[in-house]
């Protein structure tokens, strides 16, 4: 049996645009439904929604037959999170709040077996067919993409070193966290942050590096994607939920 190929991580060296959807809703009935929804990839976040890893594995088998890829953005830049996620099948993983080169070094070290990292070594897990895959310790890091999430100020001036490290595959921007850092909780469309939005991508794409980004309507994700950022997430399974039912109800009453 082979290692499933990533089409997420061949995208982005590609230098295709892909359009995701965040999911927080913990829920394989509709990570079934969103997967085949059109989309080029679902981030499938456990820092701020209740995922635990038996749904993981669950929503990720329900995901099976549909277009999407599959993106695990564990709770923190943490060794164990990240072993436990790859060896239940994760191949593209979304690290939060990487500050500088040191912690984007320990995030792909954790997604490396030695000598490379320090990934704990089994080749029983899913992430190898229970044991199917030939040579699965010697293929897996290829397939692997690490995309290093950056969300304060600080972060921002560190930005060109951190994507520059070896096996950071892509860097994605977070808007809420970098707003609340920069002096704006909860106003991601004030001039300074838009400026850091900007700043940001300006200097991945010098680099050659792709870019990624959380668009809260329409007309930001057109405006991020014209700026030049090539993976975008558009919205999130709990949004429209909300949004689409609230009009819904509205419609009648």
């Amino acid at each position: 049996m082979e290692l499933p190929k990533n089409h997420f991580k061949a995208g982005l060296a590609e230098g295709k645009t892909q359009i995701g959807l965040w999911s927080a809703l913990c829920s394989n009935i509709v990570a079934e439904i969103i997967s085949h929804s059109g989309f080029d990839w679902i981030l499938i976040d456990t820092e701020h929604s209740p995922n635990e890893t038996p749904g993981l594995v669950a929503q990720m088998q329900a995901m099976a037959l549909g277009s999407a890829s599959v993106l695990v953005r564990p709770a923190w830049n943490d060794t164990v999170l990240i072993k436990r996620l790859l060896d239940i099948g994760v191949q593209s993983l979304l690290i939060p709040f990487v500050q500088n080169t040191d912690e984007a070094k320990a995030a792909v070290a954790a997604t490396r077996y030695p000598p490379e990292g320090v990934r704990g070594v089994t080749g029983s897990g899913r992430g190898a067919h229970y044991g199917r895959v030939d040579g699965y310790l010697h293929k897996a890091a290829a397939e692997i993409c690490v995309v290093v999430q950056i969300e304060s100020g600080e972060a921002l001036k560190n930005i060109k070193e951190i994507a520059s490290v070896p096996g950071v595959d892509a860097v994605f921007v977070g808007p809420s966290d970098l707003s609340a850092s920069l002096g704006h909780l909860g106003n991601a469309k004030h001039p300074d942050v838009q400026a850091a939005l900007k700043s940001a991508i300006d200097q991945l794409n010098a680099l050659g590096v792709p870019g990624g980004i959380l668009a809260f309507n329409q007309e930001d994700a057109k405006r991020y994607m014209e700026w030049g950022y090539s993976f975008v997430a558009v919205g999130s399974d709990m949004s429209v939920l909300r949004i689409e039912t609230t009009k819904l109800a509205a419609a009648f009453k």
